[in-house]
């Protein structure tokens, strides 16, 4: 169900998760309470595949965003079982490599306005069109980026005003033509 935790910081795996429906989210919370959102999971996605295959413990919580079907696999059954499972592993560990070298990228900009110009710039070319949706309200979008979220959300209305992009909740259309 929605907020449950699949799998908590600290445990360590046997098993890969895959998303059969739903959304997760992997977030690290600090010690002072502080959360950042490291990625969403949706439909088909692996899940504690790195940690399971390395016997780590946990540095992240998987939660459910909304009711959600998860399956587990046990890395031993399946080494043992399916060893051409391991190429496809391979492919999907490649990918997540990709996806966090893109958060990277925007974690490593200096300023909120450039953090979300990038963010929204790579959404609009990964779904081929200038109008999108993100899979984020204001505050999960604050904490993917690493920033306050009255921030980005004063950053959003100056790009508004600016002209560079409307936005209304997550849908959000860029004005190309303005873009620096």
């Amino acid at each position: 169900g929605r907020g449950e935790v699949v799998l908590r910081a600290g445990e360590v795996p046997g098993e890969l998760g895959v998303v059969l429906s739903g959304t997760l989210h992997v977030v690290r919370d600090d010690l002072w309470g502080d959360r950042a959102i490291l990625s969403q999971l949706r439909a088909g996605d692996l899940f504690a595949e790195v940690y399971a295959l390395l016997g780590e413990p946990l540095q992240v919580t998987v939660e459910a965003r909304e009711s959600s079907q998860v399956l587990f696999f046990s890395v031993r059954r399946m080494r043992e079982d399916v060893p051409q499972l391991g190429e496809r592993l391979e492919l999907v560990l490649a990918r997540k490599n990709l996806a966090l070298n893109r958060k990277l990228g925007y974690l490593t900009l200096p300023t909120t306005r450039e953090k979300a110009l990038a963010y929204l710039s790579d959404e609009s070319r990964r779904q081929g069109s200038g109008t999108f949706s993100i899979p984020f309200d204001r505050q999960q979008l604050a904490d993917y980026l690493g920033v306050d979220r009255s921030a980005l959300s004063n950053e959003l209305g100056k790009m508004r005003r600016d002209g560079l992009l409307s936005a209304r909740k997550s849908h959000f259309r860029l004005n190309v033509s303005q873009m620096p």
